[in-house]
């Protein structure tokens, strides 16, 4: 099959995803200017490589989704995550113990582990959260553990994918909206309704909402376990690194919710129903690098279209917007609103235009 990304071999560019926890680690090793690892590869590296290799439309083989061999190499580098996220926290503890950091390095480690919470831990959490198999659905749930985000498996898949580009879903970000603001309501709105949506999940299952079927129950005390671990291991320096790490994994996975739907908005009928989720409720961004990086979550109007679709298998649409940028380079531009805005308005305005949705 021919390579859709250049110069890479088609079945196994995802390898390349490992260098972001590969720097990771280094950064922790080496230390000094190198301790923000990942944060060079994700943010500065990326953008300038992205800049140049561009992107393109191309879709998948149509034969890569019945090749059963495949299916699996693309499994197994997700599965993998799993021992590269727990052995660099415990890398980084290690590393703690057994040095003094300046205040630069203690910075700089945190941002870098943090972001492969994001990357490597959230990000494929909520890839293996789509899965049908208990096995690839628990193991999702170990990936958003050191983010403290375990109730992003039910709010995403019950509330997001429901009510995504409406009003109703607070990881839909509006036109004109900061994403600093974004940011705190994202946050809040998704944990309070992942527990609406479990306490709904009881009812109609008939079960008490103070038993074992209650899964935020239970993602809590796991929660609160993990972050005890911490502290038995290294007092109140490690409950500090285990939140500050969740935190930054937490803001980049809120920060690409922002650019995702920014601004769209599904149509509604008189009677109040909203219009089927298609193609163009979510921002696009065919770029090489960002696609491999993320696990082909920038192609995210697929992602919605047919959620039950493999990463390695997403599809571009026409009718799907897409973004000037890669989701990095994205992400750095909306972190000064009133530059994302100038950017992305007038291309909000353009595409509520051409399907006649409301600004």
């Amino acid at each position: 099959m021919k390579a859709a990304y250049p110069f890479f071999p088609a079945d196994w560019k995802y390898l390349i995803a490992y260098t972001a926890p590969l720097a990771a680690f280094g950064g922790i090793y080496f230390g000094g200017i190198w301790s923000p690892g990942s944060i060079y590869v994700g943010f500065v590296l990326i953008p300038i490589l992205e800049g140049w290799l561009g992107g393109s439309p191309k879709n998948p083989d149509p034969e890569e989704s019945t090749r059963r061999n495949h299916r699996s190499l693309f499994d197994y580098l997700l599965y993998l995550n799993i021992p590269i996220l727990y052995g660099l926290l415990l890398f980084f503890g290690w590393r703690v113990t057994n040095s003094t950091l300046t205040t630069s390095e203690w910075v700089g480690m945190l941002f870098n582990v943090g972001l492969i919470v994001g990357i490597c831990g959230i990000n494929v959490g909520h890839e293996l959260g789509h899965r049908s198999r208990k096995l690839e659905r628990w193991m999702a749930w170990v990936l958003l553990l050191p983010a403290l985000y375990m109730h992003f498996y039910i709010e995403h898949n019950r509330g997001h994918h429901r009510w995504v580009a409406t009003e109703h879903d607070p990881a839909t970000a509006s036109k004109n909206e900061w994403l600093y603001a974004f940011w705190w309501r994202s946050i809040w709105g998704g944990y309070l309704n992942a527990w609406r949506l479990e306490k709904e999940r009881l009812q109609k299952a008939n079960h008490s909402f103070w038993s074992g079927h209650n899964l935020m129950l239970k993602f809590q005390v796991v929660q609160v376990i993990y972050l005890l671990l911490w502290y038995i291991a290294l007092g109140w320096t490690g409950l500090g690194i285990a939140l500050a790490v969740a935190l930054v994994g937490v803001l980049l996975l809120e920060s690409i919710n922002y650019i995702e739907h920014y601004g769209l908005r599904r149509k509604k009928d008189p009677q109040g129903h909203y219009e089927p989720v298609y193609p163009h409720h979510s921002w696009n961004s065919d770029h090489y690098l960002g696609r491999i990086f993320l696990y082909e979550l920038t192609r995210h109007s697929d992602h919605h279209y047919r959620a039950s679709r493999k990463y390695q298998i997403l599809r571009h649409f026409d009718t799907s917007p897409q973004l000037p940028y890669g989701y990095p380079s994205s992400i750095l531009v909306a972190l000064i609103p009133p530059l994302w805005f100038r950017l992305m308005n007038p291309l909000t305005e353009l595409w509520n235009e051409r399907f006649q949705h409301p600004s």
